[in-house]
């Protein structure tokens, strides 16, 4: 079951590219990851900074990340990220965005992310968790 599909804009700044003035490979995984954090933050209606709170967890780390390159991207860019959760599961979720350059497919990933919180056993650590239902009927509902 595909979800919402959140869509955010940018510019590629210098910063995100190599010497040749294309998006250094890793950077595509640090766009995902915002997507997903405004996607999240979008459809819950709280910022990133109070998601743990609101929501009793501690974050949702990446568990699995791959990404398809399909043409080069560029220092001033314009790009579009759309993104979307594909599937929830009881404590995991797989994201799908693909990033777009002018109305082109430009590149592609999936993240599968584990919905985490303090493990009551050891608090130093984390350990995965139920999604909320409520978490879920938001991103049917948006």
């Amino acid at each position: 079951m595909s979800y919402v599909i959140h869509r955010r804009q940018f510019i590629v700044e210098w910063g995100d590219c190599d010497p040749a003035g294309i998006v250094f490979n890793s950077n595509y995984f640090i766009f995902f990851d915002s997507s997903t954090w405004a996607m999240f933050e979008a459809v819950l209606g709280v910022s990133r900074s109070v998601l743990g709170t609101t929501f009793d967890m501690t974050g949702f780390p990446l568990v699995d990340a791959r990404g398809r390159f399909v043409k080069p991207v560029k220092f001033g860019d314009r790009a579009e990220i759309a993104s979307n959760v594909s599937e929830f599961r009881r404590s995991s979720f797989d994201v799908q965005h693909q990033l777009m350059i002018d109305g082109e497919l430009a590149a592609e990933g999936t993240e599968t992310r584990v919905w985490a919180g303090r493990d009551p056993d050891h608090p130093e650590k984390i350990k995965a968790k139920p999604i909320p239902a409520e978490v879920i009927e938001r991103f049917k509902a948006y």
